[in-house]
């Protein structure tokens, strides 16, 4: 089964948090926080303004992003827990750190 969402919304995988502490320590289930964190599987087209024109998504498909603690529904598709929410729940794309440059 494949999904498309629709309009401005995104289909989101969880990235899950470690489940252990730095000192080794593991974390039971019913502790763990949800992650904040997550992958775009899916992205709708875009909204279309009031003149018919279409604006695209800022979000693409692969963008691991931030969102908000309580953003998005909850569904579950092919077996695996997943959320649909709005671009506009989206905080930020969490981009590859730059890499360090040499000194000329």
């Amino acid at each position: 089964m494949t999904f498309r969402p629709l309009h401005d919304r995104i289909l989101v995988r969880r990235i899950e948090a470690e489940e252990k502490t730095a000192g080794g320590l593991i974390i039971p289930d019913s502790a763990k926080e949800k992650p904040q964190e997550g992958e775009v599987l899916a992205a709708g087209p875009g909204l279309r303004s009031e003149s018919g024109a279409l604006t695209p998504l800022d979000v693409k498909v692969g963008d691991r992003i931030l969102f908000g603690k309580w953003s998005g529904t909850e569904i579950r598709l092919n077996g695996e827990d997943l959320l649909i929410m709005k671009e506009s729940d989206v905080m930020g794309v969490i981009e590859a750190p730059a890499v360090a440059q040499k000194a000329a």
